[in-house]
């Protein structure tokens, strides 16, 4: 593994976190907020955050490896 390909894949995790912000949003600006898909949509923007971090350490481990 490469630090690019480790950068790329933060950098799609990044975007399929906003998509998630942005139904946190919709969810809540609707009139009648379902409080159990917004928790589950907190849920996986947590999880893709853990998963950004754990690219980012890599790619810097990576990058500390090769001096």
């Amino acid at each position: 593994m490469s630090v690019e390909e480790a950068l790329g894949r933060a950098e799609g995790l990044l975007r399929e976190l906003d998509a998630r912000r942005a139904e946190l949003e919709r969810l809540a600006d609707a009139n009648d907020v379902d409080g159990d898909a917004a928790v589950d949509v907190i849920t996986e923007i947590a999880e893709l955050a853990r998963r950004i971090e754990a690219e980012l350490t890599q790619a810097r481990n990576l990058t500390d490896a090769a001096g």
